[in-house]
């Protein structure tokens, strides 16, 4: 994945999917970017263990990096 692709990741973790999660006193993290595709967040504060965090990674933050940029593959869950 070339550097302009993992930049616009970055911006659209910042400008759209975290202010969602902050309103929900939750929060993400940007972990790390593959080349092969892969993007790796930790969701944070109350997202960290609500019941609905998995709902929360696929149907909302991969749903929403993949509509956007085709080449994320998937995202995963990172733990402390």
């Amino acid at each position: 994945m070339n550097i302009e692709t993992k930049i616009k990741i970055k911006q659209l973790i910042e400008e759209k999917i975290r202010p969602g999660l902050q309103m929900d006193g939750g929060d993400i993290e940007l972990v790390e970017i593959t080349d092969d595709g892969v993007v790796k967040v930790r969701l944070i504060g109350t997202c960290a263990h609500c019941p609905f965090s998995q709902m929360t990674l696929t149907a909302g933050v991969e749903q929403t990096l993949k509509e956007v940029i085709p080449e994320v593959l998937r995202v995963e869950a990172v733990s402390y």
